[in-house]
């Protein structure tokens, strides 16, 4: 496998994982979410990432998630299952779940909290990559791993016969230049900005787009890759100016939350907008007043409804 084995192109969100008050996984609410996604034209699902709250899912309870998710949207947009795990036997066994019910490929990190070194992070990938039998999407995401991996790291792993892809989460733009041309013509690469910079990685460069988080913004997101495809630069460039007054109101520079966590706040914006983000389960709590009340500011200043 390589690139080419696969047409992942585009936004490609992250998405939350609904719980009801009860802090139950809902998949009523689960579908509503991925029906009203599909018609926003997204073009593809990332369930259980670091936004879908996969570190308070139990096992059965993610293998439900991708059970449901598979059921309606298998066949119809890529879906990709976080499989993030301690060890690698239990990201084989969620990789596994995830083929059974439909998924085209899988989005790993290294192991969180372990902060295994760079040979570790090899041999994890490794077990995962000859174990099981989908496309692979890398995820550096240093804030969750406490590792940040390098170019040289980088290309060992995307030299393992089922990785296909990067998800670069580093808010480090040097990183992310010198990591995209190191790899592009041989994985998928994801981290485009939505800006006139990002706009000629995508038109000129042959980047491939962005795995964000939440798409709480709907069609806007992936309408930047659309008009872009379609050489409407001033109107990529108007919707992608939506989503970086989002991240700016919502994020430092490296991708962390304003107010409360991700999780949280993804969830938080889709209630605000009557969409079903449910609640979010602990250790994540839900949003404070202020942080609720700066949501809904910048959802208004974008002119979605609240």
């Amino acid at each position: 496998m390589d690139r080419n084995s696969v047409t992942w192109r585009g936004y490609i969100p992250a998405i939350t994982t609904p719980f009801d008050a009860e802090l139950r996984f809902d998949e009523k609410m689960l579908e509503d979410l991925l029906l009203w996604l599909q018609g926003e034209g997204m073009h593809g699902i990332v369930l259980a990432g670091t936004t879908g709250e996969w570190f308070s899912l139990t096992a059965d309870e993610r293998t439900a998630l991708f059970r449901k998710a598979g059921s309606v949207l298998g066949g119809k947009l890529p879906l990709l299952a976080g499989c993030n795990a301690f060890t690698p036997n239990e990201s084989i066994g969620y990789a596994r779940a995830a083929k059974e019910h439909g998924f085209d490929g899988i989005l790993l990190t290294p192991p969180p909290y372990v902060v295994p070194t760079d040979d570790e992070i090899v041999a994890f990938y490794r077990t995962v990559n000859d174990a099981i039998d989908l496309p692979i999407c890398v995820y550096n995401w240093p804030p969750g791993t406490g590792v940040d991996l390098s170019l040289d790291v980088l290309k060992r792993i995307v030299a393992l016969d089922k990785v296909v892809a990067v998800k670069n989460s580093t808010g480090d733009m040097g990183r992310f230049i010198e990591c995209f041309f190191g790899l592009k013509d041989q994985v998928r690469y994801y981290g485009v900005p939505t800006n006139e910079f990002g706009a000629s990685l995508y038109t000129h460069h042959a980047a491939d787009g962005m795995i964000g988080s939440g798409a709480v913004l709907g069609r806007d997101h992936p309408a930047f890759f659309d008009c872009l495809d379609r050489g409407q630069l001033d109107e990529a460039l108007a919707c992608g100016e939506k989503d970086r007054i989002l991240m700016t109101d919502w994020f430092t520079a490296g991708y962390r939350p304003r107010f409360g966590t991700v999780q949280a706040l993804m969830k938080e914006a889709l209630n605000a907008q009557g969409l079903p983000g449910g609640y979010p389960r602990p250790p994540v709590l839900p949003i404070a007043d202020e942080g609720k009340k700066a949501i809904r500011d910048t959802l208004s200043r974008l002119g979605r409804s609240v």
